[in-house]
């Protein structure tokens, strides 16, 4: 993932436009528009600003993995899940193991269908 597309989304997460980032961070707004397009790569001072703006690590606006994470989504999940109350992340646990029971129920569900077509 570009630069540009993961700063969109955190953007669109943030509900802010690019004008109000600018302005944040003093940096004219077409500067950030080149940005997002990316067809400019900011400085390492502005990449660290992003960085702080957004409680991010320069990595992620990089998407770069040192070997913790798999994918960029990996990475998401886990800013988001810090990003979270204690509460939240409690429920938010809970429904995760709520999905893998239900993956693993469909599964054996499906595997069990097909154990019977094979034997009948």
């Amino acid at each position: 993932m570009k630069l540009g597309e993961i700063l969109r989304d955190l953007l669109a997460e943030r509900d802010i436009t690019q004008k109000q980032l600018a302005d944040s961070l003093y940096i004219s707004a077409s500067t950030i528009g080149n940005y997002i397009q990316n067809t400019r790569e900011p400085d390492y001072d502005t990449l660290k600003r992003f960085a702080d703006y957004f409680r991010v690590t320069t990595d992620y606006l990089l998407d770069h993995r040192v070997s913790q994470t798999a994918t960029h989504r990996e990475d998401e999940l886990l800013r988001l899940f810090r990003s979270l109350t204690k509460d939240q992340q409690e429920l938010f646990l809970e429904q995760c193991k709520l999905f893998v029971t239900y993956n693993s129920k469909k599964g054996r569900s499906s595997e069990s269908r097909i154990t019977e077509h094979k034997s009948g």
